[in-house]
């Protein structure tokens, strides 16, 4: 799985013109599923994110989790992360899971993010999606489990 996180003060996902998911300061997540995740990498994931040191502490020093600090967490699907990108000028999607499997992932993720966390948010998997964020820093890293 791969998760492209940002550390945001605010970030909402809308679908024609409505906000359908949305937090203040936490991360927003951009998730890309590929054709050989499963359950234990989700879950790993999760684990990853929600004890990645990207707040600041008081000395200004990256050393505070996202369930140190107690933000939100939106997850937003987006396949187009798992493109492969290395030749020719259009991205391939060999790589990545199928629709089906995709959404399921994505599914099971948001659903024990929620067990283990709050706030938690999500975008719909498959939407035309308009992400609106405050990216704070900017700070935005790469993750892939």
């Amino acid at each position: 799985m791969i998760a492209l996180l940002q550390r945001v003060s605010q970030a909402r996902v809308e679908i024609a013109g409505h906000a359908v998911a949305g937090i203040d300061r936490g991360l927003l997540v951009l998730v890309g599923v590929e054709r050989e995740d499963d359950r234990r990498k989700a879950e790993r994931l999760l684990e990853r994110l929600l004890g990645y040191r990207v707040f600041p502490d008081s000395d200004g020093r990256m050393n505070i989790s996202l369930a140190q600090m107690g933000g939100g967490l939106l997850l937003v699907p987006q396949f187009t992360l798992a493109a492969d990108t290395r030749k020719g000028t259009r991205p391939g999607f060999s790589s990545a899971a199928a629709p089906q499997q995709g959404e399921q992932l994505f599914d099971y993720l948001l659903a024990y993010a929620a067990s283990r966390h709050t706030p938690v948010a999500g975008g719909v998997f498959g939407a035309n999606m308009q992400v609106v964020l405050t990216n704070d820093g900017p700070v935005t890293f790469w993750l892939q489990v």
